[in-house]
């Protein structure tokens, strides 16, 4: 009988890709599984919590890049009527 290897727990991502890439690996090894890893699933999910947290937060970032970029844009239209 084998003893399960343990996964070790990654540092945190520090880019948006890094972060996707990790929750894309985590789900696919997780959908993969025939039967849980147990051992592992406490890590898989704190690193794919982690990595959802840097996607959260870039994405946010964008996304108010994004509204005060239009809302200039709108400023600018408006007031050049």
């Amino acid at each position: 009988m084998t003893t399960p290897t343990r996964k070790r727990k990654k540092a945190a991502p520090k880019t948006f890709k890094a972060a996707y890439d990790i929750l894309k690996t985590n789900a696919a090894e997780l959908q993969q599984q025939d039967e849980p890893d147990i051992d592992n699933l406490m890590t898989t999910v704190e690193e794919s919590i982690a990595a959802y947290r840097v996607c959260e937060t870039r994405i946010n970032a964008v996304q108010q890049a994004l509204d005060a970029a239009f809302a200039e844009e709108n400023k600018v239209e408006n007031s050049d009527r």
